[in-house]
């Protein structure tokens, strides 16, 4: 890589979603120059992206925003309880010209490789329009942004319509009239399915494995539950931070076999009534206790059975193979009750298999079914996948691809051995998207701007993780996962959703307040485990 036309900067950011913004203010509070490279055409991330039909936060709005800005928090209302991808962009879009960030910003800008120069101990970033040179390179490259088609044969012979809901058109789309086929029950299926099967002929959905979901109960945002929040946000904010997700909501201390059966099914009652997320949080040993979580599972099963009238339908959408929770858990509205429209029908691939796609439509052993258009819900390569898509290679030629051959290494998810001065945000090995990513993209970005802060201190240049600090972490990362069911799940958290990449519990489950801790305590006693020079 030339670095003869390499535009100089402090730092170059990778992504112009809620990680990239924030990050962009603080580099400019410190007196750094910057610049952010964004493939999108606007801000925003993965709400540029991921437009498919009923996206929406499964996140409640009040607490899926910036706690950075005081006036910030107070001058902005959100209309609904959780909200949607509208409206969750038009806010990104809000907090960039608030702080008028996009002039530090290229869209439409893809970044290619990156290259460490340890004589100079500069990056060299290459883009499809030209390079940049800087000190440190800060990914914020999303951790849900790498959309992935399922390797499924004959999907190029398709003649109708195909979307990917993680890369949605961004001009309007009907399906007013036409037989929809839908593959994939994941979150995004999950909230598109009920939108489209309102408006098309026929929905026909693919299920290989079906999801635990909650319903979201999503409402208008009430005035007084708005008022409760801005009255002190700060304090609510604070507790927010030390909770195991990030989010606050009510925790039971009990564990799910410490009371009898009908208190437990009035408890998980009334959190089915309330809706949301926080369900998880009926009881304090559903991750750890496959007895209870067997009680959570089966009284969410019975819910399914109520609402979808055909029994074998019901018994066909109701999860058997994983503990609830160790996938990501859904938040929905009238899921399960869409499956009792006369035009959509659930094709169940355990019992019928995938055999592939044809130019009119889906074929499995049940036959093939005609379709107009297909929509693929199939997921992400998530939290590897944009950071594998750029040629990135660090000390002495070391690439990152052969360096996480066997599966992401970091210290803290916030760094990796061998690649100096460039952080990651909520990258693999920290809570990320066990979290509230609101709060674990803040508390990132203020532990990476503490660092550069201190190294400005120190006139320190080049900062870096130990092998031996890396190497304690990642095992105490996989420790904390095995005493939990999660690893009992085929997840994307273990990338078992991608052919060939490595089956390792990908996020930090050691809880959001936890984490914080851990990484206050490294900075606060002056950061052991990461060696800081004054030269490369």
């Amino acid at each position: 890589m030339s670095t003869s036309a390499a535009r100089p900067v402090d730092v170059v950011v990778v992504g112009a979603g809620f990680a990239g913004l924030y990050m962009l203010h603080r580099l400019r509070g410190l007196g750094l120059s910057a610049v952010v490279l964004e493939r999108a055409g606007d801000v925003g991330g993965t709400w540029w992206w991921n437009r498919y039909p009923g996206a929406r936060c499964d996140v409640e709005s009040m607490q899926y925003s910036y706690s950075f800005d005081p006036a910030l928090q107070q001058d902005w209302h959100w209309s609904e309880r959780f909200a949607g991808q509208p409206e969750i962009l038009a806010y990104a879009g809000h907090v960039a010209d608030r702080f008028d960030l996009r002039r530090d910003i290229r869209f439409e800008t893809s970044v290619t490789a990156a290259r460490f120069d340890a004589g100079r101990g500069r990056w060299l970033v290459e883009t499809d329009a030209g390079a940049w040179e800087a000190r440190f390179c800060v990914m914020a490259t999303g951790c849900l942004s790498t959309a992935k088609l399922p390797e499924i044969p004959g999907i190029e012979s398709f003649a109708g319509r195909r979307f990917h809901t993680g890369h949605w058109p961004h001009h309007p789309v009907t399906f007013a009239g036409r037989r929809v086929g839908v593959i994939g029950t994941g979150s995004s299926a999950i909230q598109a399915i009920p939108v489209i099967a309102a408006e098309a002929a026929r929905v026909t959905v693919f299920q290989r494995t079906p999801n635990f979901s909650i319903p979201s109960r999503n409402k208008p945002m009430d005035g007084d539950y708005e008022g409760w929040w801005k009255r002190d946000y700060g304090a609510h904010r604070r507790r927010a931070r030390m909770m195991r997700t990030g989010i606050l909501y009510e925790i039971n201390d009990k564990g799910a076999m410490e009371v009898d059966p009908a208190e437990r099914e009035a408890i998980y009652r009334r959190r089915w009534e309330a809706g949301g997320t926080s369900f998880m949080g009926a009881f304090a040993d559903l991750i750890t206790s496959q007895d209870s979580n067997d009680t959570a599972a089966e009284f969410v099963r019975g819910r399914i059975r109520e609402i979808v009238a055909d029994p074998a339908t019901a018994e066909a959408l109701a999860p058997k193979d994983h503990p609830i929770g160790t996938k990501r858990i859904c938040v929905d509205t009238d899921y399960f009750a869409t499956y009792n429209r006369p035009n959509v029908t659930l094709v169940n691939l355990r019992a019928h298999p995938l055999a592939g796609i044809t130019e009119a439509g889906v074929r499995t052993g049940a036959g093939e079914v005609t379709c107009d258009d297909l929509v693929f819900a199939t997921g992400f390569d998530a939290m590897t996948g944009a950071l594998a898509a750029i040629d990135i290679a660090g000390r002495d030629g070391l690439l990152l691809a052969e360096a996480w051959r066997d599966g992401p290494r970091t210290h803290l998810g916030l760094m990796s051995a061998g690649f100096p001065n460039m952080f990651f945000i909520t990258g693999p090995g920290s809570p990320s998207v066990l979290s509230n990513m609101m709060v674990s993209i803040e508390q990132h970005v203020d532990w990476i701007a503490g660092a550069l802060g201190a190294m400005a201190a120190r006139q320190a240049g080049v900062i870096e993780p130990t092998a031996a600090a890396q190497e304690e972490w990642v095992r105490h990362g996989m420790e904390v996962a095995n005493r939990t069911l999660y690893p009992r799940a085929a997840s994307w958290y273990m990338g078992a959703n991608v052919p060939g990449k490595p089956r390792v519990f990908l996020p930090y489950i050691g809880g959001v307040g936890v984490y914080r801790e851990i990484c206050d305590k490294v900075a606060a006693e002056g950061y052991p485990g990461f060696s800081l020079s004054r030269a490369a």
